[in-house]
């Protein structure tokens, strides 16, 4: 056996929370730490968290892989039996995040990734804060914002509105986060997000095995 493997220590996963305006670059950056650890070693994992939602699907999603679609009815059902680790309504819909899928992915060492709202931030930060790590990333400035925005040509001139007015609130809420990042540069900010996950994961409570490992020295 290496001397590699024997002090390989194994850890536990935690909660990498995202959050931004819509349009602030989130969801992209996102997209880019999942795929720079898709072909990894267990321990280097992320999956990305898969929340229910009532909103209906758009064009190129899944059931399952984008989101659980779910009707209002049994959204309700789920937040009666407690099966969400953190729930909010945004604009007209409701989201959710199913607790299980969260937990089995950590006691395996599994990093989950959350693309969600300051809301949904501060519900997961009361219930497990011990494995939460969350980020807030801002646009460079509002003008910046408001053209990424219009630049997507998904949304009417009114949600567009609505948008921008819903940033300033999500804004508000910038020092509730653990690392606030400018997204100025996508590149830059895609690698301090991944200096902040490598850093973390290194955090001597998510060591499983390191007293052991200190007591054989």
């Amino acid at each position: 056996m290496s001397l590699q493997s024997e002090i390989e220590l194994c850890r536990r996963g935690l909660m990498f929370i995202l959050s931004s305006p819509s349009g602030a670059g989130k969801t992209t950056l996102s997209r880019r730490l999942l795929a720079q650890y898709s072909d990894v070693a267990q321990h280097e994992k992320i999956a990305m968290s898969v929340s229910v939602t009532t909103r209906p699907m758009r064009v190129g999603e899944q059931d399952g892989k984008d989101y659980f679609f779910v009707s209002e009815e049994k959204y309700k059902q789920m937040v009666a039996r407690d099966e969400l680790l953190e729930h909010a309504q945004v604009f007209d819909n409701y989201y959710g995040t199913p607790a299980n899928f969260v937990r089995e992915k950590i006691e395996k060492g599994i990093d989950v990734l959350f693309d969600i709202d300051w809301q949904g931030t501060k519900q997961l930060s009361q219930k497990n804060h011990a494995d939460l790590v969350s980020i807030f990333i801002l646009p460079p400035s509002m003008c910046e914002l408001e053209r990424r925005l219009r630049a997507r040509a998904q949304d009417s001139d009114e949600v567009v509105a609505k948008r921008m007015s819903k940033a300033k609130t999500e804004i508000d809420h910038w020092q509730e986060y653990d690392y606030v990042l400018i997204n100025q540069d996508l590149d830059q900010t895609h690698d301090k997000i991944n200096s902040i996950l490598k850093a973390e994961r290194l955090k001597r409570t998510r060591q499983y095995g390191l007293s052991d490992f200190v007591d054989r020295l």
